[in-house]
């Protein structure tokens, strides 16, 4: 087995040039950053990738390979026999338990010698990314319009279940405390980071909420302005009504209409709509839509009141 072709480098390459070639090409050929097709693949080259750096950067082991070749760190640094291919053995590792603890040999696991590396170069920072994450959980959490309107904060409280390396589990109470700003959509998500279960070898799942809205008794919400209809009698429509609206902050909002109001007219107040997240201190619009009761008879009298006025 030629080692140093193994890891790219030449018979003279110095420690620092087996440590970038060893880390580029155990992050590549990584077991569990291929998918299931690929995998025993990958495994076979993450050996060979781990088991040359094992030997090439230990001075002694190294000393003895470039000496003796594979068979004599099988022989303790010594000439292996002349006759020895027929009962010769391979010093190989596997990917997570060593075959052989013997004095020439002695093989550490693949994963022994990723993790020892990857733990001395970054903490476990690296080893953390090759962990496999729950997928994220998401729960709906419902406000009124008057609550998206002035922001708020709700504290939720989640349970989860934590399993120890031994199999051991318990369940835990955490209270989370979601802020929601004013101004904020349906639709939007409040991430709170691995607050799942807890498993060994596992990275917790996010718990994502949800923002939901709950329908209003007078408002609808259309994006960053607000809609309300007003119900009002011809006479309102013609006569430069003045309405009284109450606004989701409790305000009191006097609106006076035009002198004569349509059935498809829509009236706009600027900045009375709900807050705009991304500009602070401005407001979508109200918009006022009208539904005009008409009576459902008149006497001779007032139509004829009427056609004087209206002729």
């Amino acid at each position: 087995m030629d080692y140093y072709n193994v890891l790219k480098v030449n018979r003279y390459a110095t420690e620092e040039e087996l440590k970038t070639s060893y880390k580029r090409l155990a992050l590549i050929h990584h077991p569990d950053k291929h998918p299931p097709e690929k995998r025993i693949e990958a495994e076979h080259r993450f050996i060979l990738i781990s088991q040359a750096y094992d030997i090439l950067s230990n001075p002694v082991k190294r000393k003895i390979y470039d000496q003796y070749g594979e068979e004599g760190l099988q022989y303790g640094g010594a000439a292996p026999p002349q006759h020895s291919s027929s009962s010769r053995q391979h010093c190989s590792s596997s990917r997570r338990n060593a075959q052989s603890s013997t004095y020439q040999c002695n093989p550490r696991s693949a994963d022994d010698i990723y993790n020892d590396f990857f733990r001395r170069e970054n903490g476990s920072e690296v080893l953390k990314n090759l962990k496999k994450k729950d997928d994220p959980i998401e729960r709906m959490l419902f406000f009124t319009l008057e609550e998206l309107y002035n922001g708020t904060s709700r504290r939720v409280k989640i349970t989860r279940t934590v399993i120890n390396n031994a199999g051991y589990s318990n369940i835990e109470e955490e209270v989370l405390t979601v802020d929601v700003k004013a101004g904020w959509k349906k639709g939007t998500k409040v991430t709170f980071n691995e607050k799942g279960d807890k498993k060994p070898g596992i990275i917790p799942a996010d718990i994502v909420f949800v923002i939901g809205e709950k329908p209003h008794a007078r408002y609808t919400r259309n994006g960053n302005d607000l809609v309300i209809t007003e119900k009002i009698t011809v006479a309102d429509a013609l006569t430069n009504k003045t309405l009284e609206i109450p606004a989701l902050d409790g305000r009191s909002l006097l609106i006076q209409l035009p002198n004569v109001v349509t059935p498809d007219y829509e009236h706009k107040v600027p900045n009375e709509g709900m807050p705009i997240i991304k500009q602070p201190g401005r407001k979508g619009t109200l918009k006022i839509k009208f539904d005009i009761k008409y009576p459902s008879r008149l006497t001779p009298q007032q139509k004829s009141d009427l056609r004087s006025v209206l002729s």
